[in-house]
Order: C-alpha cells, then structure tokens, then sequence
C-alpha cells in the first residue's frame, strides 16, 4: 500500500522541477530567437484559458495546498504577481521549500481526512483525503503543468516527454 506522503510530495517535486527547467529553456528560447519574453508569458492554447504565466501559477497553487490540507496546516498564501520567468521560478522554489519542509509523518491517517472544496459556497462538497488527492488535486496540478508544457512547446520551445517528466 502506498502511503499518502508517496502519492503526492514526491510526484510535487518531481514535476515542479520539471516546471522550473522548462521555464529555463523558454527563456534562453526568448532570449536566443529575440522574442519579447511576455509573448511567452501570456500565450493562451485557447482564448478562453489561462496564460503561461497563470498556469504556472496554479499549478504551484494545487503543489502546496493539496498536501497543506492532506496534513492540516494552513496553506500558504502567495500573491499572483508574477510577471517574469524569474519571479515565477521564484515562486516555484517557494513551493518546492514548502513542500520540502513537510514530513512523511504528517500525512499518516491524512487519507480519511475530511477536505472541503469550495468552502462556504453552495458548491461546498466533502470528501476524503485520499479521493481529494488522488481525484482532484493531482489531475489538477497535472492540467496546469501539462498545458504549461503544450504551451511552450507550441510556441516553438524546444522540449519533449524527457523535459515534461523531469527527474525521477
């Protein structure tokens, strides 16, 4: 059996880093084909979609509160402010610093946990800590990083399955 710490910190880690060194390559791609690194920042697949910029964004978002709620520490809040690839791989090294801190300890009991989405809507929905995980959470943070990638590599970043995956 899988422990909640398995399923999600390390799968966190791993495509954060992967995140990170694809930003790296879209800015030396910017940089070595003379386009306006913004262009890259707020390209959109659709114009109904989040921009690169925005994606990456969230995906940091879902890569910290989705183990903050597994364990029941307060998920820390950042400002969507970013506007460079600097400050973005800043705010994922934030994230992977957070995520890093948590022990594998904390997550013990967590897939019985109760998590509340959308709390004090009327969408409000309960459910447990491992259908929260592996039902939500994930296939969340998956969305955001692999539109993040399609993004790119539509926009003529050279990347391929080996920079999406990362480091395993």
């Amino acid at each position: 059996m899988i422990s909640m710490y398995s399923a999600s910190v390390p799968v966190f880690l791993q495509m954060l880093g992967s995140l990170d060194a694809l930003l790296v390559k879209a800015q030396s791609h910017a940089q070595e084909k003379g386009i306006e690194p913004d262009a890259l920042l707020q390209a959109r697949l659709s114009p109904d979609m989040f921009p690169l910029a925005r994606q990456v964004q969230v995906a940091c978002d879902f890569a910290r509160s989705v183990p903050a709620r597994l364990v029941g520490v307060e998920v820390p809040a950042y400002e969507d402010n970013e506007q460079t690839f600097v400050q973005l791989r800043a705010r994922i090294a934030r994230t992977l610093a957070f995520i890093e801190g948590l022990e594998p300890s904390q997550f013990i009991g967590s897939e019985e946990r109760e998590i509340v989405l959308r709390p004090g809507t009327p969408k409000a929905r309960t459910i447990s800590g491992e259908a929260y995980l592996l039902a939500y959470g994930l296939p969340q943070f998956f969305f955001h990083v692999t539109t993040a990638y399609a993004l790119l590599r539509h926009n003529g970043v050279h990347i391929g399955k080996k920079d999406y995956m990362g480091i395993y």
